[in-house]
């Protein structure tokens, strides 16, 4: 049987198989390329004999070879010897064979782990300095970030209660506004009243203006009546007066004085007819300064309530003017006040969405460092549970060298193969240093 591990600072010592009268030898590599060799001899001379050898300057090889068995020496010896002794021989070459492919595969494996550890590591190392450099940047970018998006909601807050304060005054004064459009409208009612009232008292004069002119109508031709029934009784009065001085003048013997009477009748006639006339025009005349002076006063009041009518329009007009103003001003001022809160919104719902988007990244980066660290952690673990493994079959193999060494039966020659093999990286290279590989190779006796 022939076993080959790779190693380029080995130091071994021979294993003797148990049995009486077996000789073995120990071979060992120096650092520097010597051997040195030791032999055991037992009991019995012929027992069988087998030699590990070491060649120094032997190709390169590539890992861990291929364990290769000689039938040979499996088959049992023809000597007089127990055949359990070789029965146990062989279960003690199975179990070392089985242990050195173990062994083989536990280096090939650690071998991988240095070099993935070795790996982790450097990839450690960059993420430290990567999250050095991102802490040393990112923290003062989120800071000026939220610094920036803090002073923006500041004059946003600022902004916000100026238009605030805008906005209750712009209150106040719509408020006292309306307050005065309410009082100018209650003084329109009024006066609306008021020039209703004046109207029909208006109407009611101008009525009593017509129905007192039909009445002065009226009298002028009661008067004109008169005067021409006067005239015309005067004037009949008269041609009767004349034909009854005629009569008279014809009839002296009665001695009446038809003058006389005439002049009286004329007289009483005349007083009649002055007086009528006299209180006909006097009462005309009162009357017709009375409706003057009414229509004068009326026409005063009507021309002052449509003045007053006409100045209350033109007050309500510009009232009407600076509320429409005003409520343009509130409506601006509202819409200025919407777009201010919602551009504030969206400031906010950005920088949250931002500052979310930060975070995320934070806690991912967290999350993938913890990650991480956890897999180096399980890889370090693995580490250390095949360190020990190792340590614990290095002891075992140490332990059965020494038990082999002690039971000595047959002369057993051991030889330490030192094969170059590829250099490994740096941590498997540590890892070598503490647990050695020797390059084992077993032959049957009289092999070179």
């Amino acid at each position: 049987m022939s076993i080959h591990l790779s190693s380029q600072l080995f130091s071994s010592r021979s294993a003797a198989f148990p049995g009486r009268g077996a000789q073995v030898r120990l071979s060992s590599v120096r650092p520097g390329g010597g051997f040195s060799s030791r032999s055991l001899y037992g009991l019995g001379a012929t027992r069988p004999r087998v030699a590990v050898r070491s060649t120094l300057g032997a190709p390169v090889g590539a890992g861990i070879r291929e364990v290769t068995i000689n039938q040979s020496l499996l088959a049992p010896l023809q000597v007089d010897i127990d055949p359990s002794i070789q029965q146990v021989r062989k279960e003690e070459r199975e179990q070392i064979k089985t242990l050195n492919n173990k062994f083989a595969s536990f280096i090939d494996k650690v071998q991988f782990l240095e070099q993935q550890n070795k790996l982790l590591e450097t990839k450690w190392t960059l993420l430290q300095e990567q999250r050095s450099a991102k802490s040393s940047s990112i923290p003062s970018l989120f800071e000026a970030h939220i610094a920036g998006l803090r002073r923006q909601l500041e004059g946003l807050q600022q902004e916000g209660c100026r238009l605030e304060v805008e906005l209750r005054n712009m209150q106040d004064v719509v408020e006292d506004f309306k307050n005065k459009y309410e009082d100018e409208i209650n003084r329109r009612t009024a006066a609306e009243n008021e020039f209703v009232v004046l109207k029909k008292d208006v109407d009611t004069a101008y009525m009593n203006k017509v129905e007192l002119e039909a009445k002065l109508d009226a009298l002028n031709d009661e008067i004109n009546f008169f005067k021409t029934l006067y005239e015309t009784e005067l004037a009949e009065l008269q041609s009767q007066i004349s034909d009854t001085s005629v009569v008279l003048s014809m009839d002296n013997s009665r001695s009446l004085d038809l003058d006389g009477i005439i002049a009286e009748v004329k007289a009483q006639y005349e007083d009649i007819a002055s007086r009528s006339r006299a209180e006909a025009e006097s009462w005309y005349q009162t009357k017709f300064e009375t409706l003057q002076t009414q229509a004068g006063k009326h026409r005063d009041d009507l021309r002052n309530t449509r003045n007053e009518i006409a100045e209350t329009n033109r007050a309500i007009q510009r009232l009407q003017a600076e509320v429409d103003n005003i409520k343009n001003q509130c409506a601006k001022l509202e819409a200025a006040i919407a777009e201010a809160e919602e551009q504030g919104e969206l400031a906010l719902k950005d920088a949250r969405a931002k500052l979310d988007e930060l975070e995320a990244a934070l806690q991912r980066a967290k999350q993938d460092m913890a990650r991480q660290l956890r897999e180096y952690q399980e890889l370090m673990n693995v580490k250390l549970a095949l360190d020990i493994e190792i340590a614990t079959y290095r002891k075992l193999l140490e332990g059965e060298e020494s038990r082999l060494a002690g039971d000595g039966a047959a002369a057993v020659n051991i030889g330490v193969v030192l094969t170059s093999a590829p250099r490994p990286p740096a941590a498997a290279c540590r890892w070598r240093s503490r647990c050695p590989g020797p390059a084992w190779s077993s032959s049957p006796p009289g092999t070179p």
